[in-house]
């Protein structure tokens, strides 16, 4: 098949959460099968300035109808590897910063504008390029109008550009909501300002365009494709939600086991795997050295790497401070965010510089080596649609400890609730939750012959992508 995905970020060139990795991977899986992909980006700074973009080539430079006026933009093309081809939809005025969404005090305030081009760039090349795909594949609300921007260029050319499009929710808490006026932009008919299109209580809410008008609507795991038709979890948007129910599936991700994988990890100071564990001793002292720690310790490490926000439950984390201070281990975050929860977690390593360390630099080498040299990796995140870091933490043999949503519930076995298959440690969502799960960590690592079997257990389980590119490609031919 002739696949395209379109999305606001991609690995290895602009990445702030598990999206990136997502799209990377499932595209690199896709054309390993052998299918012909093409991957959408906007064209950020960090894209233009990648290494694998150095020769890219400049294909169109069409002219994008933005309500009144015509914004000309670019679109470069390179190719990273067999069977997939990257395009880039460039206009400078949107997208060459140093940030692909906003700052850390606020999004952009022409978020709007930029992705409404992003998605019109993408089906104009479709039209203009004569693509004729057999799927376009959107992810998330920077590519939720593409559906009806893709099915109204049609309409207007008298042409197929895809047969069938679908639309995967990888994170319903952000929605692409703007004030109604926004909508002129799109060119669309009125009668999908209105409650049956992408009206949201007098806004326009660009999520809710995907969800209604893909062809079919998938989620990044089982569980999360329930959780979301509830008010719990659905953030507003459940009955939208509810309306696809039978059109909605959950399809857990997987990972790039040629990025994440111990074996072969060349970022990593030594590489390990499952019959010679003595690397991840290696990674567990430079870990301890990078941090200012002294490398010979031998208890618990705890390790944390996500975007610092109560959804990810950092704060309960905090809540959790006379843990760290009571017991014998070590905590050591990667991460930035939110500057409260930034300031809290500094003001605990001040507090506690012989247990506690924080580093808030974007470095994909160290997040490889905080999973590979903890003993424990903490996600007590209130709603987590997938996860990738617990895959990654089991595959490194590292412990997780996740509370009991979303992919987390999905992908993580309990040690006590089934101590035969058991590869990490569920808690409720609460900071009494994550300090029981943190108590039972404690006792296992005491138990060094349990804690090496359970590590063990994790490294055995397939996370790879191939169980769930064949469910896509089943959903692609036939929408089972």
């Amino acid at each position: 098949m002739k696949i395209v995905h379109a999305a606001s970020e991609l690995f290895p060139y602009v990445k702030t959460g598990g999206l990136a990795d997502a799209v990377a991977s499932l595209g690199v899986a896709q054309a390993d099968r052998g299918h012909e992909v093409v991957v959408f980006v906007p064209g950020y700074r960090s894209v233009v300035d990648h290494p694998d973009a150095a020769e890219a080539e400049t294909l169109l430079r069409p002219k994008i109808e933005m309500g009144d006026v015509y914004m000309s933009g670019e679109v470069r093309m390179f190719s990273p590897r067999d069977g997939v081809t990257v395009y880039m939809i460039c206009r400078d005025e949107f997208f060459d910063r140093r940030n692909p969404y906003g700052t850390s005090e606020r999004d952009y305030e022409d978020n709007h504008h930029r992705f409404i081009f992003f998605c019109k760039g993408v089906v104009e090349t479709m039209r203009l390029l004569r693509m004729n795909v057999d799927v376009l594949h959107c992810h998330d609300w920077q590519t939720g109008l593409l559906p009806l921007l893709l099915r109204h260029a049609e309409q207007r050319h008298g042409d197929v550009l895809a047969m069938r499009t679908v639309f995967t929710i990888h994170n319903i808490a952000f929605q692409g909501v703007f004030p109604m006026r926004s909508f002129y932009r799109t060119n669309l008919p009125d009668e999908l300002m209105g409650i049956d299109g992408v009206e949201f209580y007098g806004q326009m809410n660009m999520l809710k365009g995907g969800i209604l008008f893909a062809d079919r609507v998938t989620t990044v795991s089982p569980r999360y494709a329930q959780e979301i038709q509830t008010p719990e979890f659905g953030c507003g948007l459940e009955g939208v939600v509810a309306t696809r129910a039978d059109d909605i599936v959950g399809l857990l991700n997987g990972i790039d086991s040629s990025v994440w994988n111990p074996a072969t990890d060349a970022l990593l100071p030594a590489t390990y795997r499952l019959d010679k564990l003595a690397g991840k001793w290696t990674c567990r002292e430079e870990l301890l050295r990078r941090h200012g720690f002294n490398p010979d310790y031998d208890g618990p490490i705890f390790g944390m790497v996500c975007r610092l926000t109560t959804q990810k439950g950092v704060d309960l984390v905090l809540a959790n401070r006379e843990f760290f201070k009571r017991e014998n281990c070590r905590l050591i975050v990667l991460g930035k965010g939110d500057p409260a929860l930034e300031k809290g977690l500094k003001e605990l390593a001040a507090a506690m510089p012989k247990r506690v360390a924080l580093s808030t630099k974007l470095d994909e080498g160290m997040s490889h080596l905080v999973t590979a040299g903890s003993d424990f990796f903490l996600m007590p995140s209130r709603f987590e649609p997938c996860g990738l870091s617990q895959m990654y933490s089991q595959t490194y043999g590292t412990v997780p400890i996740v509370t009991r949503v979303g992919g987390l519930a999905d992908t993580v076995v309990d040690i006590d609730q089934d101590p035969k298959h058991g590869t990490g440690i569920q808690v409720p969502v609460t900071s009494d939750g994550l300090l029981s799960g943190m108590e039972r960590a404690l006792r296992l690592h005491r138990n060094v012959k349990k804690l090496v079997e359970v590590q063990l257990r994790g490294m055995r389980q397939d996370f790879s992508w191939t169980r769930t590119v064949e469910a896509y490609e089943r959903l692609y031919e036939d929408g089972e």
